[in-house]
């Protein structure tokens, strides 16, 4: 009998492939911007030459749009791709976090390694017994197994105004130091919280107040990592 088979094996498209292709997708998940290979190459750390190679392979493979000197734009087939690769991160991110006992801030580099060997058959199992979640432990959503994807409407919370109720949606998971510093204090997914001072600057502290009247500084590095939904405005109850 042949074994379950990681990935797509054989077809060409390589684990540093994917990394590409997952990068620039995510790189308009939350911000529709274009992405330029400038930009590219600072989320991946690498330089600038470097990513333009690559950015070409992917062209000639179609799975990147071939269009010199303008943003970087995934074909119908890479941004499939790209989201394959997305689901099986975030499940994994999700597993690990569920059942193994990391720690949110831990799961990230550990499910990049993971991402490009698992079988789909595993993926599957994981999913199943996961009882399909939607979002992974940061509030990102996790792609259907058919492609299918639904981003929330949720801001920044540094572009709430004051008195605005809101719901945390997302947590990004750049800084490990900025997911722990949050989780000490209790912002985590779903807390409810009422912008008190502060967005007006992207990067200046915002105040927020919790239920039962609790006031908290964020500064704004942990401010720009949320995102939220609005629930309602006005005073906190």
């Amino acid at each position: 009998m042949t074994p379950d088979r990681p990935r797509e094996a054989g077809d060409g498209v390589t684990a540093v492939a994917e990394d590409y292709l997952k990068t620039i997708w995510s790189a308009q998940e939350w911000d529709d911007a274009p992405v330029t290979t400038t930009a590219l190459a600072a989320r991946l750390g690498l330089a600038a030459s470097t990513v333009s190679e690559q950015v070409k392979r992917l062209v000639d493979a179609g799975l990147v749009v071939p269009a010199p000197y303008r943003p970087v734009e995934l074909t119908d087939a890479g941004r499939a791709r790209a989201l394959r690769v997305v689901r099986r991160h975030r499940l994994l991110e999700t597993y690990l976090v569920e059942h193994l006992g990391y720690g949110w801030d831990q799961v990230h580099e550990e499910a990049e390694v993971l991402e490009h060997v698992v079988s789909e058959l595993f993926l599957e199992r994981i999913d199943g017994l996961l009882g399909r979640p939607l979002r992974d432990p940061h509030g990102d959503p996790i792609p259907a197994a058919d492609g299918t994807y639904e981003r929330p409407a949720a801001v920044l919370l540094a572009d709430c105004p004051h008195g605005a109720r809101a719901r945390v949606a997302r947590i990004s998971d750049t800084d490990p130091e900025v997911l722990r510093w949050l989780a000490e204090r209790g912002v985590v997914l779903d807390a409810e919280l009422v912008v008190v001072a502060g967005g007006e600057d992207p990067a200046a502290d915002v105040v927020v107040e919790r239920p039962g009247g609790e006031r908290l500084r964020l500064p704004g590095a942990a401010a720009a990592a949320l995102r939220v939904v609005s629930t309602a405005s006005g005073a906190p109850a």
